[in-house]
């Protein structure tokens, strides 16, 4: 075979430091297309983002896995920049220092984005922990308690 072709999905969710409810509904919208910015740069794909005050999540695609670890950190780092700049009431703004990532095949993307579309609903019953937990649980992840979140 002469080419190569690869396509790689990922659902990625990481909270706000002490869970602080920073990401108003004002601001995701403009959050989220940032956000996109940085993985197009990648050459990736942002199939969907969302999620609540306190936590974010992400569904994207990569044909490019190598670079999943760079575009983590740049969309951390640049986000948080990008927030405190435009939002001046966000000067403390920050993400927590670690993240959950899922792979998710293509037939389950439909799931993921309903998931992610749901989140207002999903969080009416369960709280950000309990469902980072249960993601994790859900996928076999072995995690130490004291340092999930």
């Amino acid at each position: 075979m002469t080419h190569s072709y690869r396509a790689h999905y990922f659902h990625i969710v990481w909270g706000t430091r002490n869970r602080e409810k920073w990401i108003t509904p004002e601001i995701q919208p403009d959050l989220y297309n940032y956000i996109n910015g940085i993985i197009r740069n990648y050459k990736g794909a942002l199939l969907k983002a969302g999620g609540m005050s306190d936590h974010i999540h992400l569904l994207i695609g990569l044909n490019v896995p190598s670079k999943f670890i760079e575009i983590i950190r740049d969309v951390k780092s640049y986000s948080t920049t990008w927030i405190r700049k435009n939002n001046p009431n966000h000067a403390m703004f920050a993400w927590q220092e670690g993240y959950g990532s899922f792979s998710v095949s293509y037939s389950g993307i439909e799931n993921v984005l309903r998931y992610i579309e749901n989140q207002e609903e999903h969080h009416k019953i369960m709280t950000f922990e309990t469902e980072y937990i249960s993601l994790l649980k859900k996928h076999h992840i072995v995690y130490d308690e004291r340092f999930v979140l």
